[in-house]
């Protein structure tokens, strides 16, 4: 990592796209304030949020004090969670319908099986709602038959066995019962998927099979709005431009920043540009068959000049996959390719024995470590990358890529848009 001994960032505007995630951005300002004061007290630096002033998307200012250099830094959160709840069906049959299509657009095309070559944790990820959703609809039929049979043997016993009208209707009404437990089985379940997440990782992984890993129009619309936001910063007086794109925000960067690039509307005497992917999940769409737009944007990125990439995943985390070139495992990556540069956060390493325990199992949580305070930081640390005075080009110039990464090609599918 370079030297802060001389200050390269006075001032920087910073591009959070979120991952698939419902909630207001405000819960990612509490994150930062949070855990930057937290880290802040581990490192030795200062680090103070205001909020945002003017209009504009949402966001906050922070000022980052590293001994004596001061760096400011204007944050915003590039949102879609409007989108995402729009897609985030209320109903139980369609989200069992979901899970038909989203299973067979993956094993249909082939996908699954090459995932599965990559990661085994993000792969056991996207089956887990799959399977406890079964699970849950299987329960709910256990449910149905139990009720029904003891109506059927109360009935029994009810009339003598004989087949009268009221047999007949006390068999019905058993049967009704037995509907009326199935459902509320069902309905239990959906009440308690914020303990288990089921109905919200179906969702997720519905969103992106559903156009075969192309984007939806609404979300096209937005990512152009996007890229107008981050045009804008290119032309104030700043030193950086930093775009960070977390888990399935982070394909949603690349394909914003390839437009903006190809269109050539990166000013060439601007501040730096900068991309920090974290926790990425971009195999998830390049590999279906219709992600030819994001395929094109991972092979044009990777070889631009007018941008620093940076990936950062850890193997804890079992959300991601980890150490996995987005562009070379999608099977685009040509000679020119530059980019990403593809490190380690090795949550094993960064975090105490202790803060390691207590977070292992919290699969959510270590999804989320990146933007979060390490006990035992290294060469990543997410405030002073944000809000320090050094750029992503200069803190990582010269450092060489993970050895563990993987960047062998592995899509059955390879097509670019044109």
């Amino acid at each position: 990592m370079s030297s802060m001994s001389q200050q390269q960032v006075a001032r920087r505007r910073v591009f959070y796209v979120p991952g698939y995630d419902p909630i207001h951005p405000r819960r990612y300002r509490e994150l930062y304030r949070k855990e930057s004061a937290e880290q802040a007290a581990i490192s030795g630096y200062d680090i103070a949020l205001r909020p945002k002033s003017g209009g504009g998307a949402y966001g906050w200012q922070v000022e980052g004090r590293f001994g004596e250099q001061i760096t400011t830094a204007d944050v915003e959160v590039l949102i879609w969670s409007d989108i995402v709840r729009d897609s985030m069906s209320n109903s139980i049959p369609a989200t069992y319908q979901q899970l038909a299509q989203t299973a067979w657009a993956y094993i249909g095309s082939g996908a699954l099986w090459r995932l599965m070559r990559l990661r085994k944790g993000p792969v056991i990820a996207a089956l887990y709602p799959v399977a406890f959703l079964l699970v849950q609809l299987a329960l709910a039929c256990a449910a149905a038959y139990g009720v029904t049979r003891l109506g059927g043997e109360a009935a029994t016993w009810a009339t003598g066995g004989a087949r009268t009208a009221g047999f007949a209707a006390l068999i019905l009404m058993a049967a009704a019962l037995g509907g009326v437990a199935s459902v509320m089985v069902l309905r239990w379940f959906r009440a308690q998927d914020s303990r288990f997440f089921a109905y919200y990782l179906m969702h997720d992984y519905a969103f992106s099979a559903k156009w075969q890993g192309a984007n939806p129009p609404a979300l096209e619309a937005r990512m152009t709005e996007f890229g107008d936001s981050i045009v804008a910063a290119l032309n104030d007086p700043v030193d950086e431009v930093l775009v960070v794109g977390h888990s399935s925000g982070a394909h949603l960067a690349v394909s914003v920043l390839a437009d903006l690039i190809r269109a050539g509307r990166v000013p060439v005497a601007g501040p730096a540009l900068a991309f920090l992917s974290l926790g990425q999940v971009v195999p998830m769409m390049s590999f279906l068959p219709q992600a030819h737009r994001l395929r094109a944007d991972l092979q044009f990125l990777s070889e631009s000049e007018a941008l620093t990439w940076v990936d950062v995943t850890a193997p804890g985390d079992g959300c991601a996959f980890a150490l996995c070139d987005p562009v070379a495992v999608s099977g685009v990556a040509r000679p020119e390719k530059r980019w990403p540069l593809v490190l380690s956060a090795a949550f094993t390493q960064t975090l105490s024995a202790e803060r390691w325990k207590a977070l292992r199992w919290r699969f959510f949580r270590l999804h989320f470590q990146y933007l979060c305070a390490f006990d035992r930081p290294g060469d990543y640390d997410y405030f002073a990358i944000t809000a320090g005075p050094v750029s992503l080009a200069d803190r990582y110039r010269g450092r060489a890529p993970s050895k563990s990464r993987i960047d062998k090609a592995v899509s059955g599918h390879v097509t670019v848009a044109p």
